[in-house]
């Protein structure tokens, strides 16, 4: 049986994870940004992401901010592979943004490490304030909260260890 209390990846593979499946969605958008299976490995993308908002250090608040931009975003990705009409499919995604730079800059404001906290709260607060003028704005004024996320995660994988770590690797031995 699965624990729900036992990690299962480590944080570094579950910081990964998303990297590696927002890459090629990243480059399709620079490259081709109709591309026909980036919905659908966005969606998986974001799914990704629940390992990572369960593993990393944020108020119950920001986690909840977390799984709610992970729904937003699958059902966006889920109605733009269903038809529904872009417009629509687009203010839920930017309404799951909104959530995602709570959780990104909640989640980056509580790492030790600065690197994770300043392209983190970078990213998130690019991410949610892009969603208030994402009607206006053309699309291309998300690019760069998307380049964020990617060195944000790997920055996560590098550098952000969980209290039970560092609270483990700061007790030394007793000395006999």
């Amino acid at each position: 049986m699965l624990d729900s209390r036992r990690p299962y990846l480590s944080l570094r593979a579950v910081a990964l994870l998303p990297l590696v499946l927002f890459f090629p969605i990243a480059i399709a958008f620079f490259v081709n940004p109709d591309v026909a299976w980036g919905e659908y490995l966005g969606v998986f993308f974001h799914l990704s992401i629940l390992f990572l908002v369960a593993r990393l250090e944020a108020a119950p608040w920001a986690k909840a901010a977390g799984y709610g931009w992970v729904a937003l975003d699958v059902l966006a990705g889920i109605l733009m592979i269903n038809n529904v009409p872009y417009d629509t499919a687009w203010a839920v995604r930017l309404g799951g943004h909104v959530l995602a730079g709570v959780w990104i800059v909640s989640s980056s404001l509580v790492s030790r490490a600065w690197p994770v906290t300043v392209i983190g709260t970078v990213t998130g607060l690019w991410l949610a304030a892009y969603s208030f003028v994402g009607g206006v704005l053309p699309e291309s004024y998300l690019s760069p909260a998307g380049i964020c996320i990617l060195i944000w995660f790997a920055l996560v994988a590098i550098f952000h260890r969980p209290t039970e770590e560092r609270s483990a690797a700061s007790v030394s031995p007793a000395v006999v």
